[in-house]
């Protein structure tokens, strides 16, 4: 079947699935795909090699780095190349359980009760090596920065703060944190503070010295970069000892053979990002208030979720009253329409989103929510579309169960 490209380079097909789940990865923006081709066929070298081939590949990590660094505004030897955003996540939290006197040192990490499952787990993990582990409710799905602060705070009777771990945006709901607030007084009261960001950069404004973390993690393939890319940024003077040992890859902060096509492809979507991200927010915030627009004009009985909340401009997060999310994503997938559900199937039972649950809301407003999130291919055609999927998936499971409200 012939493929056709719009104007935004990307490659479209009217008869393929329409793809409305940005927030899990992004298609790949084709000057990427040029940028990284030469490092895929007839360029290769270990960029730790001596010879002209390792050199070549050696630059171009470094080029890739300050095209990074410029899009945080950071400086270069700040970024560490990782595998992802969970690694770079993990690097951090294990930091702390494996430094040098972790034993005698172990106190709390406070971090929110909806951060990503790579801080979820990891701090779970720190745990059972004999840190406390403190979580913020988000409530109405953000966290209140006077309560985190307080957490932080020197307190007798309770260990000293090691760590604080508060996300960005979150990957669910698209509500933006306090971050910059709580980093002040972290670093007032000599507290590092690590910021998962992954799901912002690329889509708004991300600088590291406005919010004021020690460190910051940030994936390419959430902002039209490759898989298998991500990259951590540490503050001068925010010392880690290395997750991965052995090479003196990432100045020792991270060991073994740098992915050269896949750190030269964040590198260029880095690039494109900086330059791009008003006229981003422009493109993705107008689809996502037609989708809402359009729901709130032909469908009864559905919830925003954070409507009133400062909010990634891409993603809306909607609880349909007397509907399962599941059912519906399966619906929609069927009709041609990629979206999400926050839940998880164990066992054969579908479990809530423990984000939304953390959150505040029911276990059946949860179940019957569902996450749309669009990307730069998107077009209003596609949005309209959608619409008129989502209205008839809707009646269809609503005329097999009686319309309650999910509160």
């Amino acid at each position: 079947m012939p493929t056709a490209v719009d104007g935004t380079g990307y490659n479209t097909d009217s008869m393929a699935a329409v793809y409305l789940d940005h927030n899990a990865t992004t298609q790949l923006d084709p000057r990427v795909r040029e940028a990284m081709l030469p490092w895929l066929t007839e360029r290769h070298g270990n960029p730790s090699s001596l010879h002209a081939f390792g050199q070549g590949a050696k630059n171009a990590v470094e080029v890739a780095r300050q095209q990074v660094a410029a899009l945080l505004g950071g400086r270069p030897p700040e970024i560490v190349f990782c595998a992802s955003g969970t690694e770079a996540n993990n690097a951090v939290l294990f930091d702390l359980a494996f430094a040098p006197g972790s034993a005698q040192k172990a106190g709390r990490v406070v971090t929110s009760g909806f951060e990503h499952p790579s801080v979820r787990e990891g701090a779970n993990r720190l745990g059972h090596r004999g840190f406390v582990v403190e979580r913020i409710a988000p409530r109405g799905g953000t966290v209140d920065a006077d309560e985190m602060v307080a957490a932080i705070e020197p307190h007798s009777g309770r260990p000293p703060a090691r760590l604080v771990a508060l996300m960005l945006a979150n990957n669910e709901l698209g509500t933006i944190q306090p971050v910059a607030e709580v980093a002040r007084a972290a670093r007032a009261l000599g507290v590092p503070i690590l910021c998962d960001a992954v799901q912002a950069v690329g889509k708004i404004p991300v600088s590291v010295a406005e919010l004021g973390v020690d460190a910051l993690v940030l994936g390419g393939h959430k902002f039209h970069g490759p898989l298998g890319a991500a990259a951590l940024w540490l503050r001068k003077g925010f010392d880690l000892n290395g997750f991965l040992v052995g090479g003196s890859q990432e100045r020792r902060r991270r060991a073994g053979t740098e992915n050269v096509p896949a750190i030269v492809g964040l590198g260029a979507a880095a690039e494109l990002a900086a330059r791009e991200i008003p006229e981003r927010h422009r493109h993705l915030s107008a689809l996502r208030d037609r989708i809402e627009r359009g729901i709130a004009a032909t469908i009864a009985d559905v919830r925003i979720h954070c409507a009133d909340r400062l909010r990634l401009p891409n993603t809306t997060h909607l609880a349909f009253s007397g509907v399962e999310g599941e059912a519906l994503l399966i619906r929609l997938d069927l009709a041609g329409f990629a979206v999400s559900t926050g839940s998880a199937c164990s066992s054969g039972t579908v479990e809530p989103s423990q984000g939304m649950l953390a959150a505040g809301f029911s276990r059946q407003e949860a179940l019957s929510s569902l996450r749309v999130s669009v990307g730069m291919p998107n077009t209003e055609g596609e949005i309209d579309a959608f619409l008129g999927a989502l209205t008839r998936e809707v009646a269809a499971l609503r005329e097999f169960a009686p319309v309650g409200v999910s509160d």
